[in-house]
């Protein structure tokens, strides 16, 4: 049994799905502490004008999970993004085919920041064609302890064999633990790969509906490839 544990993010970035695709279970992560201006409240597009940041706007309380952050439920913001995407993408390959997303996805009413981009993770994970995994969220386990023992209470908890990790957890995660636990610990490294791009050369770690606007049906050959 594979699993990956992620933060929920906006409009993730290729990678996030390529992991998504190698697993049998996937965890949002979502009852760990929050992180302002994080890929967990923003992503970028690419514009005639280089690239644009899109941040959603929260109601900040210090310290809370992000399963607890609330959206300012202000439309605007709603509206703005909806916007920005198409004026970004109406004229890549592939926008009428998808344009009806930006449609649905914003004009649909959002309470809590982590089941709008839960949602939309799984949603634009669909319309990519990759393998998709069993989703589960950790908020709903009633884990106890702290970091390691932690991660490694959710794994058995779902019946982990191998748990597949992002390269950047090198730095904390202990590695004698896992072994110890029997779960086999495989570390994930994506290299983005490059694929046709409307406006100039082309610009990596954009959210991957720049590759569904660009690319469309061939999306998932691009995800693989990395």
């Amino acid at each position: 049994m594979k699993v990956a544990v992620c933060q929920p993010m906006y409009l993730p970035w290729i990678g996030y799905f390529a992991l998504m695709d190698k697993v049998d279970v996937y965890v949002f992560y979502d009852d760990v502490q929050f992180s302002p201006q994080s890929w967990q409240q923003r992503n970028r597009i690419k514009t005639g004008n280089g690239i644009q940041w899109l941040t959603i706007p929260i109601k900040r309380n210090f310290g809370q999970k992000i399963c607890d952050v609330e959206i300012n439920t202000d439309v605007i913001w709603r509206v703005n993004h909806a916007k920005a995407i198409e004026q970004a993408y109406s004229k890549a390959p592939n926008f009428e085919p998808y344009s009806w997303y930006i449609d649905d996805f914003y004009q649909m009413y959002w309470y809590y920041l982590s089941d709008l981009t839960i949602y939309e993770s799984t949603f634009i994970a669909e319309m990519l064609d990759v393998e998709l995994p069993e989703f589960l969220k950790s908020s709903e386990m009633n884990l106890t302890g702290s970091k390691d023992d932690r991660l490694l209470e959710l794994l058995e908890k779902v019946g982990a064999t191998e748990y597949i990790s992002g390269v950047k957890a090198k730095d904390y995660i202990d590695e004698d633990k896992f072994k110890k636990a029997g779960i086999k610990l495989t570390w994930f490294e994506y290299e983005h790969p490059v694929y046709p791009q409307i406006r100039g050369e082309f610009v990596p770690y954009m959210s991957a509906i720049d590759l569904m606007f660009n690319v469309g049906k061939e999306s998932v050959k691009y995800v693989h490839q990395g």
